[in-house]
């Protein structure tokens, strides 16, 4: 208990002194939105103030750490503070360009940070493109943002990277076909800033990488009108992203520690951009520079008056081996020949590894208001097997892709947190001081299920079965299990306060999430800031 007490007094103190910081805004706060009536609309800044708690026996549960954009801890008690101050760019949606911007700071308590600008960024529109710079939380896609067990690759589990950004984050309809088709997508280069907690964690005895930079970019079509009578819609796209650049270090035969060179410079962006070039020490088959990884994403959607149903699909790849199922295999013969590249034979990989979910709404639900499910399988990773052409052998096959970790980099990770799925266990799992993914071949099955049984009472309930395999470099000696449960509870109080509740719980083998217990309480509130405006 003394441990729990000790938590609640340090952060209640800490929430003093942020509080001061919000004594302003708190107060044109309350001027502005008090006495506000209903048929008068706040168009100005959002202001939230949050304090969260988590006890855990063991390690905090899965669903109370993942999927909040690395806002969380592992350890048994933690806890945090947030002031975060944000202007929507849609509060200036009537006009033709608009002015956003975002601060949310975090004073944490048991986090790998003792300080954590968790948001700071600017942005503009004109029309419907949009201009980002700094750090800023993004939403999945084709995915609920509650319910589902994540994206794969540009998913909410690790905190945001700073970047430039350069999208148009709405459909945006094609002046032809009448409508039928949208386009969106984004484009972005930042850099990443773990370095400290990379050197925490190693010791600077394992692999780790120093001002990597970082590049996403992604492109969605859809099929449809919502302007006409017509239920269905169709969603195709791609994500790609990668790492590059930096300093990354590794440790040579001799034990020493020692730097791996890096395309620096404008070679460098436009290989990220267009993947191409090798990394550092590989040969005549090198693959490309940098990690890369990326997804194919569909989606059909079916739209009624009193429901809603959507299936979707996301296919994750590393390097491109799986990009398009395909890999060159067409070689000479006899001594001369033998390496050079003749005929246009390809190898086939298998289309397995695969996230399949749907989502089903009920509009007007009550008890049951979204439910998602989930499979996932990740097992196949372009085949057990991975050698290149040889005098002796005609073909060259490329497999064990060993997803979200690369032999230069860190892998698809940020902070200990994996970027993408968190069903891949994160490096922050770990303690043998490596950075690296232990279990990234593994099948899941997922539900999630909410309801807001009142006007001012929600819940939401997540549950997942996994059976893991370790990696292929590293395989468990025998199928392993894990068992992830949350239960969560929310109640919205009058003036913008509301509290939450979560009850978490993994069973499993220590191989994956070992058996955890935990109870995360949350609370909250929310306010305008601002002129308001009557509503017509």
């Amino acid at each position: 208990m003394n441990r729990n007490n000790n938590l609640y007094i340090s952060l209640f103190s800490k929430a003093l002194v942020l509080s001061f910081c919000c004594i302003p805004s708190a107060s044109l706060a309350q001027s502005g939105m008090e006495d506000q009536s209903v048929d008068e609309e706040d168009k100005s800044m959002e202001w939230e103030v949050e304090m969260q708690g988590s006890f855990s026996d063991g390690k905090t549960p899965l669903w109370l750490n993942a999927n909040k954009y690395g806002l969380s801890s592992l350890e048994q008690n933690n806890g945090y503070l947030r002031n975060k101050l944000i202007k929507p760019l849609d509060m200036d949606s009537e006009r033709r360009w608009a002015i956003g911007y975002g601060l949310d700071l975090v004073v944490p308590m048991g986090y790998t940070s003792h300080f954590v600008v968790q948001q700071a960024y600017v942005e503009s529109r004109w029309l419907k493109g949009v201009l980002s710079i700094g750090s800023k939380e993004y939403p999945m896609e084709m995915k609920n943002q509650t319910l589902s067990s994540g994206s794969q690759t540009l998913g909410i589990n690790a905190r945001p990277v700073p970047q430039l950004r350069l999208a148009l984050p709405d459909y945006w309809k094609l002046p032809i076909l009448g409508g039928w088709v949208q386009l969106k997508g984004h484009i972005a280069y930042g850099m990443m800033t773990d370095d400290s907690w990379q050197h925490s964690f190693t010791h600077k005895q394992e692999k780790y990488a120093d001002h990597v930079l970082y590049h996403s970019k992604a492109g969605f079509l859809r099929i449809g009108s919502e302007e006409r009578f017509c239920p269905l819609s169709f969603e195709i796209g791609l994500e790609m992203a990668a790492l590059f650049g930096g300093n990354p270090y590794f440790r040579n035969s001799r034990g020493e520690m020692i730097a791996k060179p890096t395309e620096k410079g404008l070679q460098g962006f436009w290989h990220a951009f267009i993947p191409g070039g090798a990394d550092s020490g590989e040969g005549v088959y090198a693959n490309k520079a940098g990690d890369i990884v990326g997804s194919w994403l569909m989606r059909l959607n079916y739209d009624s008056d009193r429901w809603k149903l959507g299936i979707y699909a996301d296919h994750f790849y590393e390097d491109d081996s799986q990009l398009f199922l395909l890999d060159y295999n067409g070689y000479g013969e006899g001594k001369d020949e033998w390496l050079k590249r003749k005929s246009n034979r390809y190898f086939l990989y298998s289309l397995k590894d695969m996230m399949l979910g749907a989502e089903l709404n009920f509009k007007y639900g009550r008890w049951v208001r979204n439910v998602v499910v989930e499979y996932l399988y990740t097992k196949y990773q372009s085949g057990p097997y991975n050698h290149d052409h040889t005098i002796n052998i005609p073909d060259h096959i490329a497999g064990t892709d060993d997803y979200y970790n690369h032999s230069t980099y860190t892998g698809w990770q940020h902070w200990g947190q994996v970027i993408g799925n968190p069903l891949y266990r994160s490096p922050i799992y770990n303690e043998n001081g490596k950075i690296e993914i232990l279990d990234n071949r593994f099948v899941a099955y997922h539900l999630g299920v909410d309801g807001q049984p009142s006007d001012r009472l929600d819940y939401r309930l997540l549950f997942t079965y996994q059976k893991g395999w370790g990696t292929y470099s590293e395989p468990f000696t025998k199928k392993h299990h894990n068992v992830s449960f949350l239960l969560e509870t929310g109640y919205h109080f009058k003036h913008g306060w509301s509290a939450k509740m979560g009850y978490g719980m993994d069973f499993g083998s220590s191989q994956m999430l070992g058996h955890n217990a935990g109870l995360q309480i949350t609370v909250s509130k929310k306010t305008g800031i601002g002129k308001k405006v009557l509503r017509k």
